[in-house]
């Protein structure tokens, strides 16, 4: 997307960076399946207790003892042009998937895919941040 030059004190409106919002960004399961049909052989694994094939958002594995291991991966287009609530935001939305599966958040990666050549580092430090 290629956008307009904007004033040296024009605020950045995260926003225009979104073809659509949130999840909605996502592409859509029945495309996914298209693309994924056959490529990821489904696991038998007796510790996997969650899966891909349960449609989750969240995998489930059996470390014995009463203790599983989930694990979620996330991703989200900007939603508000806030980069610290945008941060808030979607680290909140991603540590759901584990409340979800009835876990606790123990620790996160974070990944951030940012248009260096048109948004400035420190604007992606307040989305960390968030």
């Amino acid at each position: 997307m290629s956008l307009p030059p904007a004033p040296d004190d024009a605020p950045i409106r995260l926003t225009q960076f979104s073809h659509g919002a949130g999840c909605g960004c996502k592409i859509a399961p029945a495309v996914l399946e298209t693309i994924l049909h056959g490529r990821i052989p489904a696991s038998e694994h007796p510790r996997l207790l969650v899966g891909h094939g349960s449609r989750d958002d969240a995998a489930v594995y059996d470390l014995g003892d009463g203790r599983a291991l989930i694990s979620t991966t996330d991703f989200f287009s900007p939603i508000v042009d806030d980069a610290f609530d945008f941060g808030r935001i979607a680290a909140t939305n991603a540590i759901s998937d584990v409340y979800a599966m009835g876990g606790t958040p123990l620790l996160a990666v974070a990944v951030l895919g940012w248009p260096v050549e048109k948004l400035p580092a420190e604007l992606a430090s307040r989305v960390v941040d968030g």
